[in-house]
């Protein structure tokens, strides 16, 4: 005679913890102000992204995404801006100057927007839609 015990209930997947997005999304918008945080928001999103859920695992990727992005065209400005700084002086780099000015208030911007809104979709409990999009 053997003992047999019903299947036990099957537990509940548990709700995937929203902490550490938010924390990197606040190292990011801190960032905006003194760069630093912005590495140590990557550091949690690369660190985490693997054990993530799926909910979850989108929004390192958005931000591990956004910021590649952003360093990339930073960088873009930032080579308008110094080899137009020297040519200024003969009036032939005023305009590659504006340009990599002009990229550089882009990206910041569109850095910010990009990170309110992944925390609204956290906030909201929900997978960011389009985590490789390039816009927004």
């Amino acid at each position: 005679m053997t003992d047999a015990m019903p299947n036990p209930a099957p537990m509940a997947a548990p709700t995937e913890d929203r902490t550490l997005p938010a924390v990197a999304y606040g190292l990011y918008l801190l960032g905006l102000a003194n760069v630093i945080t912005i590495f140590i928001g990557l550091f949690i999103a690369y660190a985490n992204r693997r054990d993530a859920g799926p909910v979850m695992a989108s929004h390192y990727t958005f931000l591990i995404r956004t910021f590649w992005l952003s360093i990339g065209w930073f960088v873009i400005g930032g080579l308008l801006l110094l080899f137009g700084i020297p040519l200024s002086f003969v009036l032939i780099g005023i305009p590659a100057v504006l340009l990599g000015a002009f990229i550089m208030g882009v990206v910041w911007i569109w850095f910010a927007v990009r990170c309110v809104l992944g925390v609204i979709y956290l906030a909201r409990g929900e997978a960011y839609p389009r985590p490789l999009n390039w816009l927004i």
